[in-house]
């Protein structure tokens, strides 16, 4: 099982590879067949070809996270409140997500 400390690295590289704009740090923390589903209720980004893509878009945007406290985790989830920063003075969005750890620690 992954680790409290583990998923809380994870949530920080996540926030880091917004900052270096490198959608394979992502890529390396999600397991071969992760899901990302983002807005909730949209069709799901599967696989590491569908997340590479859905966050080398992301990152072209020039956004930005920010956490907006603790990594929160229970069993084998994290939580994370942050908001993302954009180019555009004033301009924000506020975001909870939520990753599930597989046993290998990668994000499913």
């Amino acid at each position: 099982m992954t680790s409290p400390d583990q998923m809380v690295r994870a949530v920080q590289s996540y926030v880091e590879a917004f900052d270096k704009g490198d959608p394979e740090m992502v890529v390396a923390l999600s397991a071969a067949a992760a899901t990302v589903e983002a807005p909730v209720g949209t069709p799901p980004h599967v696989g590491h070809d569908a997340i590479r893509a859905f966050y080398t878009r992301s990152m072209q945007t020039g956004a930005r996270l920010h956490l907006d406290g603790p990594v929160r985790v229970a069993g084998d989830t994290a939580a994370f409140a942050f908001h993302v920063g954009f180019a555009k003075p004033g301009m924000q969005v506020d975001v909870i997500d939520l990753f599930r750890f597989g046993a290998d620690g990668k994000v499913v």
